[in-house]
This record gives structure tokens, sequence and C-alpha cells, in this order.
């Protein structure tokens, strides 16, 4: 809660959360002034390649969330790490995100 405090999604600037369970990693575009998500993909969705939380797992889940993004006509966003640390996993995923166009 002490980070979404402070960060808010819009229509045009969404939210870009991620999400880390034992097995999955996840990552979605939310709006939160309509409180709706706009795109989401994780380990577990069809098309992606690595089934498991792994350093190309997260590549994956980036490069596939920046394509979203794209295919919505969004080009920015404000990334919400939640409460894990910019690191491994959460820091693979978020260079990916920006090495496919996303700008945050």
């Amino acid at each position: 809660m002490r980070v979404r405090k402070k960060v808010r999604g819009t229509a045009e600037k969404p939210r870009f959360s991620v999400l880390k369970t034992n097995m999955h990693l996840y990552a979605q575009l939310i709006d939160d002034e309509k409180g709706v998500t706009l795109a989401g993909f994780g380990t577990q969705s069809k098309g992606c390649r690595e089934k498991r939380k792994s350093k190309t797992g997260a590549k994956e889940v980036g490069q596939q969330i920046a394509h979203l993004a794209k295919g919505k006509n969004i080009n920015t966003v404000v990334f919400d790490r939640g409460r894990y640390k910019f690191h491994g996993l959460i820091a693979e995923l978020a260079n990916s995100a920006r090495e496919a166009g996303l700008q945050f």
C-alpha cells in the first residue's frame, strides 16, 4: 500500500504492476481511475515459451507486455514494483520492457 499510495495510473499512462509467486511471474497494465486492467501477461499465459519463473521467462513477459501496450497505443507507463526490490527478475522484466519500447 505504501507504493500504491504514490503510484497512480491513468488511461494515457497506466500503472505497470508486477507480481511474483513461487512458480510464476505476472505483469499487468492498470488504469486506476476506472479500475480496469488494460492488458496482462504472465508465465502461465498462452504463447509464453517459458512456463516457470526464471530470467528468460521474465524477459519474455516484459517483451510481451510491451507488445500488448503498443497494440493499445500506450508508450509510457508508471512502473509499480510492489513490495519487491528492483533486482533480479523484476529488473530483468523491466529492462526487457524498456528494450521493447515502453518508457518509464
